[in-house]
């Protein structure tokens, strides 16, 4: 069993809570281009699940990377030279966030959806081999965990024993779906048929990841093979910033002019009957406000109730004053490379 930091873990927490919101700033200057995808409303597991890393385990990540990045130590400049554009990043500056690489920390991210896993397996192999006690972890979604290579990764792992965590982050969408609508069975009881020790865990509890990922990793790192850690929690922005339906339920001008585009094509001659029209916006309505609910500020696990991790106020208020400075100034630092 690992012994419980708090305050580190409070500390993490709130490093990439601050990391993602500065990321949002410069993405919005119009600093940072194309596609952005944040992670806010995963931060409690990023935090949870790396603060059991050791050095010599490896880690793969998706889309929405960030979290593990910060969590995992890499030098906060180099990867916001990295989103900049900048030489100075880590991967000078052309990779990007959804390819985000540091050798030296045996960290990796792929933008391909589900492929986290396979290669958190080519890592396990790895380091079954070369260090044994060493794990590697692979972080991915719902959605993710419906791709065939994803459910291939679980049979492989297990046949192989192979010393990997995976992680599903699971917000409950895939992209603009539902996962519930096009996902059969249970998550967990998935894995476990393929003989995966498996755990739920609420993942907007940064306590009760630590010690879900804290059970499963004795497991592993024992050599006993693979396990599967699904944690529910949220996504407070749409699939990437500036996603146009996050802004038509945010903006009532744009919500307004989307909304006439889909009555208009509602109520044209042509096209489907009017009653599976009707039902599509029905269907659409009902999304927006599901969507509307999932931003809401009571979704945010950083946002802990007093008393949560043993830490009072004024620990929690330095710790926060702590990470805010550090945060400026590695964006400082990065915009003055950048520029």
């Amino acid at each position: 069993m690992s012994d419980l930091d708090r305050e580190g873990l409070y500390r993490s927490l709130r490093r990439i809570h601050a990391f993602e919101e500065a990321v949002r700033s410069l993405w919005n200057e119009g600093r940072i281009s194309g596609e952005m995808h944040l992670c806010r409303g995963e931060e409690a597991v990023a935090a949870g699940v790396m603060a059991h890393h050791r050095e010599g385990d490896a880690v793969s990540c998706d889309h929405r990377p960030h979290g593990q990045f910060v969590a995992r130590g890499v030098p906060l400049v180099d990867v916001l030279a990295e989103l900049l554009g900048d030489e100075r990043g880590l991967c000078a500056g052309r990779g990007g966030h959804m390819h985000l690489f540091s050798r030296r920390h045996l960290i990796a991210t792929t933008g391909i959806v589900g492929a986290p896993a396979p290669l958190g397996a080519g890592f396990a192999l790895a380091l079954m081999r070369l260090r044994p006690g060493a794990a590697a972890f692979a972080f991915g979604g719902d959605g993710a965990a419906n791709q065939g290579l994803f459910l291939e990764t679980l049979n492989l792992a297990s046949a192989w024993r192979l010393p990997l965590l995976l992680v599903c982050k699971d917000n409950g969408w895939a992209v603009t779906t539902w996962s519930k609508d096009v996902s059969a069975g249970d998550p967990v009881a998935r894995a476990r048929a393929f003989g995966l020790v498996a755990e739920h865990v609420d993942g907007m509890d940064p306590l009760a990841v630590w010690h879900a990922t804290d059970r499963l990793l004795a497991h592993v790192r024992a050599g006993r093979g693979p396990a599967y850690l699904h944690a529910r929690c949220a996504r407070l922005d749409g699939h990437f910033l500036g996603d146009r339906m996050v802004r038509a339920a945010r903006d009532l001008h744009e919500g307004a002019d989307m909304g006439r585009v889909v009555v208009q094509s509602a109520t044209e001659r042509r096209g489907g009957r009017a009653r599976d029209r009707a039902r599509a916006l029905l269907r659409m309505g009902r999304q927006v406000v599901r969507l509307k609910r999932g931003l809401g500020g009571g979704n945010d696990p950083t946002r802990l109730p007093p008393g949560t991790l043993g830490l009072d106020a004024g620990a929690r208020r330095r710790i926060d004053d702590e990470v805010a400075a550090e945060i400026g100034a590695a964006v400082r630092a990065a915009t003055q490379e950048a520029a």
